[in-house]
């Protein structure tokens, strides 16, 4: 997953960057318009919308984009799954 920015605005919502998902095993890639702003939940809604309700759900992701936005990211799309994140540590008393 990157993101390709420093584009000229185009379409009706003025998109001037583009997200692109490249599936592991078939090597296809999917380019989504995007604004350079957008946050994790514009992120997690766009891969919601137009990748995840015709593919499937990623089981990983690589990201440039740093821990605190990719950790966002997993958050707000197991809350558009519907899942509850339980973390525990590897501390057990």
């Amino acid at each position: 997953m990157d993101w390709v920015t420093g584009l000229p605005p185009g379409g009706d919502r003025g998109y001037s960057s583009c997200l692109v998902i490249v599936e592991r095993f078939s090597k296809t890639p999917i380019i989504l318009p995007c604004h350079k702003d957008d946050t994790a939940m514009d992120t997690a809604l766009l891969i919601w919308n137009r990748v995840v309700s015709w593919t499937c759900i990623f089981t990983n992701i690589m990201s440039d984009r740093g821990p605190k936005f990719t950790s966002a990211l997993w958050t707000n799309l197991n809350q558009l799954l519907g899942n509850k994140l339980s973390f525990s540590t590897a501390y057990h008393p």
